[in-house]
């Protein structure tokens, strides 16, 4: 609890500075993609990388998976390779390795979970006429996720359970409710860092559905926050034109 307490309170330190924490806590489009959303949550876009790390936009801007993609994309040529992407997880496991000893441990995992991506602790609604299928995985065999051992629910014969996805899996490319703690391949209550980049690869892996040997912005799937946003904002166009 301590260490949670001091990461929230260096993090808002440095923004009380207009200064990232770290070099790596500003996106690209410099919004602050630890510490909580700078506005209320309700009023902003989340997009959670693969790795687990939240990236905020305002309403209006662009949904911030472009955020991400340019943070990763080192060489700017429009493409993500292997590399790049557990470089970028790398990155991602030294910001929240706070004591640089090779671990995420319970606290850490903790201070990821509280203060970093909140969002991850609650559950996502599709609103009314928004549902659709569960994206590839969700509702498949149980994940451990988070420091409580929150789990994501399995197969369901409730046919309103569809409507609600847990944790990080709406705003996610992959529909993990937990992107952090389910990389604790041995289960045993500490992350390391092979474990992280293992599961990095394996996540790249799985996007590269095609076996191109890279990504694009525009191969990647849509999360479903994004594709409610957009049905949102479709709906609101067509009022308007009346």
């Amino acid at each position: 609890m301590a260490m949670a307490m001091a990461l929230a309170l260096s993090m808002g330190a440095a923004a009380a500075h207009g200064q990232p924490a770290e070099p790596e806590t500003l996106s690209p489009g410099g919004i602050a993609t630890l510490g909580g959303p700078s506005e209320p949550e309700h009023r902003q876009q989340l997009f959670i990388s693969p790795s687990g790390q939240p990236f905020r936009s305002p309403p209006g801007a662009g949904y911030p998976v472009g955020l991400w993609f340019a943070q990763v994309d080192k060489r700017g040529d429009g493409k993500i390779d292997k590399a790049e992407f557990v470089a970028d997880a790398r990155a991602f496991f030294a910001m929240l390795d706070t004591n640089h000893d090779g671990v995420i441990d319970a606290f850490e995992l903790q201070a990821y979970e509280q203060n970093v991506a909140p969002e991850i602790l609650g559950a996502y609604r599709i609103p009314e006429g928004g549902l659709r299928p569960l994206p590839r995985g969700a509702g498949g065999p149980e994940h451990r996720g988070g420091l409580f051992g929150r789990r994501d629910r399995g197969p369901s014969n409730d046919p309103g359970d569809v409507s609600v996805l847990d944790g990080a899996a709406p705003y996610a490319l992959i529909p993990d409710p937990e992107p952090v703690a389910s990389t604790d391949l041995e289960m045993d209550g500490r992350i390391t860092l092979a474990e992280f980049l293992k599961a990095a690869a394996q996540r790249f892996d799985r996007l590269d559905a095609k076996h191109l040997g890279y990504l694009t912005l525009a191969s990647l799937p849509k999360t479903v926050a994004q594709q409610d946003a957009e049905r949102a904002a479709r709906a609101k166009a067509q009022t308007a034109g009346r």
